[in-house]
């Protein structure tokens, strides 16, 4: 089931228990793939010292403590925080039982001390006019004309809790307009990518239609091009040959960016169709991508704690044979493998997590710069937090796959705006001590910009050009009033029919 944690740019400012309030949001969340651990004890005490140490930088400064949380300055004394956190807790651990110790810092948020007082040397690092693209967005359509029988049960199977973001009706949190405000009013991207989910029903709500309408009503606020939309494959479900054919009827009705595929749901089945107790549907999925176009394949793997055959089929065991078989397909690895539960060091050939992706493309003969992308999305948000498995996952794929083959993905609308993440990741380096011991590169200014964005546009053929958004509420809803969507009602009501659409729908 899906579980989350929307919060708004007022709610993630004060009065969130779980951030603690913070601009960057550093408490436990999910995209609904995996059952988010507690809060670290890091964490926990950077939250604690970033709010006491916000009231007396407030008071400094003369202004609000929330005025000054919703400030750059805000996110940099986070971020500074959390490297403090860090380095003591890397000095109480000691050292560590590799041929690391433990005391060794690999990642780091490079803001200097001044950022926390002075909003210009903060925006040298936190702000930016680079091209951002992130190609994992979701959003939520429900019609939300009144209904007694809804209970604030969960609706459709996707288990979000009640939200504060202003909207009297839960479910409108997750809307075209939260969407695209959280998206293009407050954050720094440029294009946004909406990527399928696997519902497969006529009360989907990101269906081809919704996101057919989201990319309208962003083109008149925003201007052409600033909504792209994947195709949702459902080879493992029903007849493979009438799951093709419904392949080519929504290529042939809607402008597709990409095609996203679950190779875990509904049941299991791998690309490169190297399991005897799977359908062989692989390579005439990919053959039919490669026909009907675009050729890019967006698949999740890794995060496997919820639904279909899991663990077994989530693994990206089958993406290096399938790339090698398949060089002029484009393999996107949602997540690139990562797993919450297992936690990322140096690359291990016989490890789990994101070592298994790069075990399967380096087995495969698939190296850096060809036909496999490594995606962040829920990956960077979960690492984040932990500086040094940051550097380890950020590391390992750059080595992998190169600097021109790491995506940037968010999973939002499930956290929020994804600015938070967006100016963690500018403030973040791999340290020099990290970058000798491990071969990792140094994240410097092109090769964070190829991440954010330039790489992510030259798959797509896209202009990568930075584009502000900046339109009203009150135009956005007059935008929408006029749009084409039909209204349907989205059930179900009850928590017994969510877990029935579940079954029925997903898994």
């Amino acid at each position: 089931m899906k579980t989350g944690c929307y919060e708004d740019r007022v709610a993630r400012s004060f009065g969130s228990d779980q951030h603690g309030g913070l601009p960057i949001k550093l408490g436990p969340c999910s995209n609904g793939e995996f059952v988010p651990p507690p809060a670290s004890p890091v964490v926990r005490e950077t939250i604690r010292r970033t709010n006491r140490s916000a009231d007396d930088l407030a008071r400094r400064l003369g202004i609000g403590r929330r005025q000054f949380l919703q400030s750059l300055c805000g996110s940099a004394l986070t971020l500074l925080t959390l490297n403090a956190c860090s380095s003591e807790a890397r000095q109480a651990a000691g050292p560590g039982t590799t041929s690391l110790a433990s005391t060794t810092p690999g990642g780091t948020f490079a803001l200097p001390a001044t950022s926390t007082t002075e909003a210009p040397v903060a925006s040298t690092i936190l702000d930016g006019d680079e091209f951002v693209m992130d190609v994992q967005a979701h959003l939520l359509e429900y019609d939300l004309v009144p209904d007694a029988t809804w209970d604030g049960s969960p609706f459709l199977g996707l288990q979000f809790p009640q939200q504060n973001c202003g909207e009297a009706d839960p479910r409108a949190c997750f809307s075209i307009e939260q969407f695209l405000d959280l998206y293009f009013l407050q954050s720094d991207t440029s294009i946004a990518v909406l990527s399928a989910i696997p519902v497969i029903s006529d009360d989907n709500p990101l269906s081809p239609e919704v996101m057919a309408t989201t990319r309208a009503i962003a083109e008149e606020l925003c201007g052409t091009g600033r909504v792209l939309a994947q195709g949702q494959a459902m080879p493992n479900w029903g007849e493979p040959a009438a799951a093709l054919e419904a392949m080519s009827v929504l290529a042939g009705t809607y402008d597709l960016g990409a095609w996203k595929v679950y190779t875990h749901l509904p049941t299991g089945f791998r690309l490169d169709d190297g399991d005897p107790d799977a359908p062989a549907i692989g390579q005439a999925f990919i053959d039919h991508v490669r026909e009907t176009g675009p050729p890019i394949i967006c698949v999740h793997k890794g995060f496997s704690g919820f639904g279909g055959d899991g663990t077994v089929y989530a693994d990206p065991a089958d993406i290096g044979p399938a790339a090698a078989r398949n060089p002029d397909v484009d393999f996107v690895v949602y997540h690139s493998g990562f797993e919450s539960s297992v936690p990322e060091g140096p690359y291990d050939p016989d490890g789990r997590g994101g070592d298994r992706l790069i075990r399967s493309a380096t087995d495969a003969g698939v190296g850096p710069g060809q036909n496999v992308w490594a995606e962040l999305g829920s990956t960077w948000r979960f690492v984040m937090s932990n500086p040094d498995q940051a550097a380890h996952v950020l590391g390992k794929l750059l080595v992998a796959f190169g600097p021109d083959n790491v995506v940037w993905g968010t999973d939002s609308i499930w956290y929020g705006s994804p600015q938070d993440q967006i100016q963690a990741f500018r403030a973040f380096q791999i340290t020099e001590a990290f970058q000798e011991l491990h071969g990792y590169p140094a994240l410097t200014d092109e090769i964070k910009a190829k991440i954010l964005g330039l790489n992510s546009a030259r798959l797509y053929g896209v202009d990568p050009v930075h584009q502000p958004c900046v339109f009203d509420r009150d135009a956005l809803r007059e935008i929408r009033a006029q749009s084409s969507l039909v209204p349907a009602s989205y059930g179900p009501h009850t928590a017994q029919d969510a877990l029935a659409v579940i079954r029925d729908h997903i898994v």
